[in-house]
């Protein structure tokens, strides 16, 4: 799992004072976008032509809702997993399960999926492999190749993981309401491209890589 960030290197993220040098008024010049004069006018974006709620909370707080939302989820199926005999098991693993897929894959059509290289996707497998989640096996239509498969420890895991995904959603449900769960799913859905909705490389994109 993820480890925990500290209160303080948070804030940094955020902090609208970093890398303004000393003595630099803290306000946005007039005539800037968001600025309280000239082109500028509060809860205004300039440019985009929505105009704002000076009610609303600052933008960068929807992306860190919605990644916090997500790793909360991801933590508490990884917890659960551990209590179910699966304390190795890492969010990059379940990932790599995800792309070796039910009937197997090349080393390079997961690092494909995951959007890493075939060695950067080859070190997670060697993971996999003396973890017992998968194994290397002669590919039956190209005996020069070697797929990747799940074995019934790896298949394990992710229908244990899909059960407490459902257990977590009605946990959510039960907390906020049925038809609130489901108008944040259908609200998202409208704005998130149809074909990121499924991407497996999010461990990736985070890294950098």
């Amino acid at each position: 799992m993820v480890d925990h960030v500290g209160e303080e290197n948070v804030n940094q993220v955020v902090d609208r004072r970093k890398g303004i040098p000393d003595g630099t008024p803290e306000e946005i010049p007039p005539g800037t976008a968001g600025s309280s004069g000239g082109l500028g006018r509060p809860g205004h974006v300039e440019g985009s032509g929505v105009p704002g709620d000076p009610g609303d909370p600052p933008g960068f707080e929807l992306p860190l809702l919605l990644f916090a939302g997500f790793r909360t989820l991801i933590d508490g199926v990884h917890a659960e997993l551990a209590r179910q005999g699966h304390p190795d098991l890492r969010p990059a693993h379940g990932f790599a399960l995800q792309a070796i897929g039910p009937e197997g894959s090349t080393a390079s059509d997961i690092g494909r999926r995951l959007g890493v290289s075939k060695q950067a996707a080859g070190k997670t497998v060697d993971r996999l492999l003396a973890l017992g989640y998968a194994a290397r096996t002669d590919d039956p239509a190209d005996a020069r190749r070697k797929l990747v498969r799940l074995t019934p420890h790896g298949v394990d895991a992710l229908v244990r993981s899909a059960v407490v995904f459902d257990a977590l959603r009605a946990e959510w449900a039960a907390r906020l309401g049925r038809d609130r769960v489901r108008d944040m799913e259908t609200a998202l859905r409208a704005v998130v491209p149809a074909e990121t909705t499924f991407r497996l490389d999010a461990t990736s994109w985070l890294g950098g890589a």
